[in-house]
């Protein structure tokens, strides 16, 4: 099956899994009007919870084309509005009268676009994932963005000295809450030109509509998996890092359970291994480290899929 293929196989998955949710449905609705309006959006939640894959496929129904910037504490405003990369030479030699040589050079110095520059000129809907990754200071580019509608060229030594942002774009935020390991807090500044919507955990019935959607298993098979991943984030005691489990982890066991044609049964020790292996650290993450029953609670949880 061709990349192309296998894309759009998981877009129709996608569209017929927010079809098929009016929690979804409700939230799309409302964030394309926003987006329309000129309001960015920001989806805040849990990691695994589906936040890119909506702004993809929200992003994807305005039929504009689509930029997608990944938020790290690297990225600077020369990786975003672009910068000069070294220069061009140019030599014209004149010889058309015999005895006289004239030669003439031309010196100029060779421009790149950021991502963010060419999102803004050409109208893009653009994707900021996990932007509280990035530090404050990077992210305070989107200030006058949002609010005056332009893009200042902050030492770039260009002769404009920022660019009118096109009527058609607008952003689409991700982030993880704040006590992550590698986030930063955002500026109240940003987060107040934008409109957040949390994203909660799936109900159990829309997971296993998600599982079967982006997975070959069936609906029983992908049943007893997401009510096991629904019992072990049950075990959780602190909220820390998440809360447990996610519909990522459901996903992946069956996922492999089908490539491995492992059967999905609580007698079999395989299959325990993988749900072991996908479910111990989030659980950890989300728990008393001082429970050494954890592991067993576990154990009895997984024991009940049929």
């Amino acid at each position: 099956m061709t990349q192309a293929l296998e894309k759009n196989q998981q877009k129709s998955m996608n569209n017929e899994l927010y079809k098929q949710s009016s929690y979804y449905k409700g939230l799309i609705k409302r964030s394309l009007r926003y987006l329309s309006s000129g309001y960015p959006i920001h989806f805040t939640g849990e990691s695994g919870i589906g936040k890119t894959t909506l702004a993809l496929h929200i992003a994807n129904q305005r039929k504009r084309p689509v930029m997608l910037i990944n938020g790290n504490k690297d990225l600077s405003n020369k990786d975003l509005i672009g910068a000069f990369t070294g220069y061009k030479s140019n030599k014209v030699k004149d010889n058309f009268v015999r005895t006289v040589h004239k030669t003439e050079e031309n010196v100029t110095e060779s421009w790149v676009d950021g991502r963010l520059l060419e999102a803004v000129k050409n109208g893009y809907t653009l994707i900021y994932d996990e932007f509280t990754r990035s530090q404050p200071e990077t992210n305070n580019i989107f200030l006058p963005i949002l609010e005056e509608r332009i893009l200042p060229l902050y030492g770039t030594k260009r002769k404009n000295s920022y660019v009118n942002v096109h009527p058609d774009f607008t952003v689409i935020f991700t982030s993880n809450p704040d006590e992550y390991a590698g986030v930063f807090r955002s500026q109240d500044a940003l987060l107040d030109r934008m409109i957040t919507l949390p994203l909660d955990q799936m109900d159990e019935e829309s997971e296993i509509k998600a599982v079967t959607s982006k997975t070959n298993v069936t609906k029983a098979e992908a049943v007893a998996i997401v009510e096991f991943v629904s019992r072990a984030r049950n075990l959780c005691s602190v909220k820390q890092n998440g809360s447990g489990p996610s519909l990522r982890a459901s996903i992946m066991i069956a996922e492999m359970a089908k490539r491995y044609k492992i059967p999905i049964e609580g007698s079999n020790d395989e299959f325990w291994d993988l749900c072991f292996d996908i479910v111990w650290f989030p659980l950890q993450a989300c728990s008393d480290r001082a429970d050494d029953r954890l592991a067993t609670k576990l154990y009895t949880e997984f024991k009940k899929i049929k």
